[in-house]
């Protein structure tokens, strides 16, 4: 299998992000807390981008808070926010339902109140049994959601309801580590029906044209933890990304990801909105980034230290230059050419080697197994 992909974004140097875009619209589990827990340094970043004149719109697949809930969290984690900054795919998912549905018309809502008042505000009628002959049901993330929530779910689409979900996150993150989320719990329900919802929340586009709307971005960044939601939902409306890696996402996977679920830039959190993203030059089949090189040599990808200038992420992964080393490498294994580019862990330990002990050392931090 021969894959020719086009050189990724990262070899594009740029600016700190909070200088060279307008809003960011900041996901929130994995990049400003976890469960309840602070992300190290998160409100002091966001504190310093806004000072640099950047705009915040926090944006989140989890409908199961109102924005006031979402404000009164974000104070708890040192971020000061006000509720109209606040987007969620609970009001996404009511945006969607009001432009398919006459007003006045009854929603089974699945989920927390957050999404029961969405419904309300966009002038539909939630109910809470398929016997109240829904003409759509809404299913969103709600810690209180049991077996016969998703009996009614099932039973109204079945008799031909319209059925949407929030979002189909299979997990949550949390301090614990990641915990079942609304996609997980909307599985169930398509397992039974054997199909899936339609989508309001990320990767799907409707939350994204909610954000802009709300904000007005002109050129907005979406900056999420998550490949296959923040990041893919980004790359489908040609939006630029910047991936932390504070949340679910840790550097193996990124290494791997397919052509849909890479970003633009990477940081090791949100502080990367406030430093120069690291370009990654390509010379023949080298590709450098600081002090790192990742060359093909044969069949695979060789990462070693080379030459270049010194790594000015502020906040790393862990050693200063780890980012650019992942950077370099990340690029060279996305532009594969007569060889098909690695889709798990295992293939990646096949493809990607070290050439010297420090290398050997990045390797092992970011579980690419031995002896590759």
């Amino acid at each position: 299998m021969t894959t020719e992909l086009p050189l990724p974004a990262l070899t594009t140097a740029s600016g700190p992000p909070a200088e060279e875009f307008d809003v960011a619209l900041l996901d929130l589990d994995g990049v400003v807390y976890l469960g309840r827990e602070p992300v190290p340094g998160a409100a002091a970043a966001l504190a310093a981008a806004r000072e640099r004149g950047m705009r915040i719109a926090f944006v989140t697949n989890n409908a199961s808070r109102t924005p006031d809930e979402v404000v009164t969290l974000l104070d708890e984690v040192g971020v000061k926010a006000e509720p109209a900054e606040v987007v969620t795919s609970a009001q996404a998912a009511a945006r969607v339902l009001a432009e398919r549905l006459p007003a006045g018309a009854r929603v089974l809502v699945i989920g927390s109140a957050a999404l029961r008042a969405e419904v309300v505000a966009r002038g539909l009628v939630p109910v809470s049994e398929a016997e109240d002959d829904p003409q759509a049901v809404v299913c969103g993330f709600s810690p209180e959601l049991g077996w016969r929530h998703l009996v009614e779910a099932t039973v109204a689409v079945r008799r031909g309801a319209y059925w949407l979900a929030t979002n189909l996150d299979i997990t949550l993150p949390s301090p614990r580590g990641p915990v079942p989320g609304n996609g997980s719990l909307v599985g169930a329900v398509a397992a039974a029906l054997g199909r899936r919802p339609d989508v309001a929340g990320k990767p799907d586009p409707a939350l994204h044209r909610e954000s802009v709307d709300r904000t007005g971005a002109r050129r907005p960044i979406a900056v999420g933890d998550v490949l296959g939601t923040d990041i893919e939902g980004a790359n489908r409306v040609g939006c630029a990304s910047l991936l932390v890696l504070s949340g679910v996402t840790v550097p193996a996977d990124v290494l791997i990801a397919a052509p849909k679920h890479r970003p633009t830039f990477i940081a090791a959190d949100v502080g990367g909105l406030l430093n120069a993203q690291a370009a990654v030059d390509v010379t023949g089949s080298d590709y450098r980034c600081g002090r790192w090189r990742a060359s093909w040599e044969g069949a695979g990808v060789t990462l070693r230290v080379g030459s270049g200038a010194p790594s000015t992420d502020a906040r790393p992964v862990s050693d200063p230059d780890r980012l650019d080393a992942l950077r370099a490498a990340c690029v060279a294994l996305w532009s594969a050419t007569g060889i098909a580019s690695p889709t798990s862990v295992d293939e990646l330990g096949e493809v990607l080697s070290a050439g010297g002990e420090e290398a050997a050392a990045v390797l092992r931090d970011w579980g690419v197994p031995a002896g590759a």
